[in-house]
């Protein structure tokens, strides 16, 4: 499956990036910003129903359990990564009942569940305090 360069999409995707860090700097002219998170959505959607569908196409079948693996290999090494220096610098900075909430969060976040664990504690993602928590852009 060579890869080849869509513009289209590269525009698509600057265009979302552009939307979310406008929401995210507080910029008023771009209200509405976050769905740019919405547009990633879709367009990874896309791309990974294309590669599906020519796997299939390719094969005449298709190994989900090679495409879940191709996948974990590529996103835990940095999510671990980021979970793992985000719970040693919480270490030096955090008061021990904030560890300890923030050590459930990392666990939820391994696991790529910490939607499940922010639904509990009925967690507003729009919230003033939202940022305080380290790992909840994890949800996705």
């Amino acid at each position: 499956m060579a890869a080849s360069f869509r513009p289209d999409i590269q525009g698509l995707r600057a265009l979302a990036v552009g939307g979310v860090v406008a929401y995210h700097f507080g910029l008023t002219a771009l209200p509405g910003g976050f769905a740019g998170v919405d547009i990633f959505f879709v367009i990874s959607g896309w791309l990974i129903s294309t590669h599906l569908m020519q796997e299939i196409g390719e094969t005449g079948r298709l190994d989900l359990w090679r495409f879940y693996a191709r996948r974990a290999r590529r996103l835990l090494p940095a999510a671990l990564f980021v979970i793992l220096v985000t719970l040693a610098a919480g270490y030096f900075i955090l008061a021990p009942q904030e560890q300890a909430l923030y050590s459930r969060g990392a666990m939820f976040a391994s696991a790529y569940a910490i939607n499940l664990w922010l639904l509990r504690w009925s967690f507003d993602y729009f919230a003033a305090d939202a940022t305080s928590n380290p790992f909840i852009h994890f949800w996705s």
